[in-house]
């Protein structure tokens, strides 16, 4: 019985602290326009690579969950409903499929590099990178749609301006990933 506690409150230790880091990332926001520059979506990729899909997206569901009833989580320390139904809003519900999909990349690609770190990386990279083109196959119609501009302006508004600093987050977020998952045990 006491096993079985240990055994699960390791991962939703981890999986709260994750969903503290994805906040601390969106408090560190540059505003450049509808959708500002942050580091809450680091933290969503390094959450699914470490925790796996199904413990990375209990971070993420608390955390959408924490903003959506009002605590101040969401880009420049806003919080509540609404933002999920702004101009960010597919950007934020995109973090769920998005943790799915980088949890099964890395974890396949964990499973048969026991021992390579370099297989694991590239896993790792993969993941988020496919990660990231769901954020932003969701998140820049959603912009669209919501704020009624054209498909042009919306991949100005709400990919663009991102892409070099998401090639970075991921850079970080695999070297993080391979320094932590040997100590990380779920």
């Amino acid at each position: 019985m006491a096993t079985s506690i240990v055994s699960q409150l390791r991962p939703t230790v981890y999986a709260s602290l994750f969903a503290a880091l994805i906040s601390a990332g969106a408090f560190m926001a540059i505003p450049v326009g509808p959708v500002p520059i942050v580091l809450q979506n680091m933290f969503v990729l390094l959450a699914g690579a470490l925790l796996g899909w199904r413990w990375g997206s209990a971070s993420v569901l608390v955390y959408l969950l924490a903003g959506a009833v009002g605590f101040p989580v969401f880009s420049a320390g806003r919080g509540g409903i609404a933002h999920l139904f702004g101009p960010t809003g597919g950007y934020l519900l995109s973090y769920i499929p998005a943790v799915v999909m980088v949890g099964i990349v890395s974890a396949k690609f964990a499973a048969s590099a026991v021992g390579n770190t370099r297989k694991a990386a590239v896993g790792d990279a993969l993941g988020m990178i496919l990660g990231s083109v769901i954020v932003y196959g969701i998140g820049v119609p959603w912009l669209k749609v919501i704020t009624g501009i054209s498909w042009g302006k919306a991949v100005i508004a709400g990919m663009l301006p991102f892409l070099t600093g998401d090639i970075l987050k991921i850079i970080v977020a695999v070297y993080i990933a391979k320094l932590l998952r040997p100590k990380i045990k779920l």
